[in-house]
């Protein structure tokens, strides 16, 4: 019998894989350094929160001087995409743009076009009115944290209406500069002092819409499967709002961002849905679609640095994320996964 008949007759688990982790060993340059900060979501932070004891955490990404920022929010082309398609995708994600729209005279696609035309010329020393307008068109393309990085680098005397900022988009970015939102407050505010132009949003829920006949025994088998065995995860969070109502940040981010509590949280999302038993297997299912939400989550953070290898990237994403992140972020060529907790020393 011929080798490739042997070959075809081996059951799959015997092939062998080809190991692609060593294809940049010999890359020319430097490697891209992507830091996953695993983050909490800053709206549930206990009514009296100061925003300014974030001040030690962003000191030390800063620190870390990052050429890109993602965060977990939906870009407007996805929310664009998702409003063409109603009867596929529910739009409980995506801001609306009509006040944009009706202030600019752009669509989000027509905005989005601008953005880059406008990036793609942006001066060294761009002036407040230059400022403004991009504001005003990342707005309009569904970009809401990108228009406070524009707005945030404006002296505070030209923080007002004009070139393309209405009166209502002008209260609307006060009004964004005061909401507990991760992208925001760290993401925005961040890159608004590195003298970035712009953040990028990486999130995606196209792959966990989700197919389900009985929705019901979905949402109880998916809950009995997650409050199997939560010991672990009650002990943690119960140790989280003690640093949260202390104001201590900082050691929160430590806290969360280490391995042996990344290692629980990802078994207390998927480990324990693969293991319960349902006639539907719908925690299985929940799974699959967490798995390619992340999965295209990490292609859009590829894509923001495509052409800039060797560059530093800073993602910012819920904590329960990081595993998948760090896994698989850290298989793409020519990237190198950096140690949130040095960064957060």
């Amino acid at each position: 019998m011929g080798s490739l008949a042997l070959t075809l007759m081996l059951p799959a688990a015997v092939q062998a894989q080809v190991d692609l982790t060593g294809l940049d060993a010999d890359m020319s340059g430097q490697p891209a350094r992507v830091l996953v900060l695993g983050s909490v979501h800053l709206s549930g932070m206990p009514e009296d929160f100061e925003p300014t004891s974030l001040e030690p955490v962003i000191e030390r990404l800063a620190a870390f001087r990052p050429d890109i920022i993602t965060i977990e929010s939906m870009s407007g082309e996805e929310c664009d995409l998702m409003v063409r398609h109603p009867k596929v995708y529910a739009l409980d994600f995506c801001a609306d743009t009509d006040a944009a729209e009706a202030a600019t005279g752009l669509d989000v696609p027509a905005a989005i076009a601008e953005v880059r035309e406008m990036l793609e010329n942006w001066p060294d020393r761009p002036a407040p009115a230059q400022r403004r307008r991009l504001a005003s068109r990342f707005l309009a393309a569904n970009d809401r944290a990108s228009a406070l990085v524009q707005w945030w680098q404006l002296p505070e005397s030209e923080r007002r209406a004009g070139d393309g900022l209405d009166a209502s988009l002008v209260e609307m970015l006060e009004a964004l500069e005061t909401r507990n939102n991760e992208s925001y407050l760290i993401g925005a505010r961040l890159a608004a002092r590195l003298g970035l132009q712009r953040v990028h949003a990486v999130d995606n829920h196209t792959g966990d819409n989700l197919k389900i006949v009985d929705e019901e025994t979905f949402g109880k088998d998916l809950m009995a499967a997650w409050n199997s065995d939560r010991t672990a995860l009650d002990a943690a969070e119960q140790r989280q709002k003690e640093l949260a109502e202390k104001g201590d940040m900082l050691g929160l981010y430590r806290r969360i961002n280490r391995p042996g509590n990344l290692e629980m949280l990802a078994d207390a999302n998927a480990g324990t849905a693969m293991r319960f038993s349902s006639s539907g297997r719908y925690p299985q299912i929940w799974v699959a679609g967490w798995e390619i939400r992340n999965l295209r989550m990490i292609a859009n953070i590829r894509e923001s640095f495509r052409e800039r290898p060797g560059v530093r990237v800073l993602s910012i994403v819920g904590v329960s994320h990081k595993p998948w992140f760090d896994a698989w972020l850290g298989q793409l060529q020519g990237v190198e996964i950096v140690d949130a907790t040095e960064v957060l020393k």
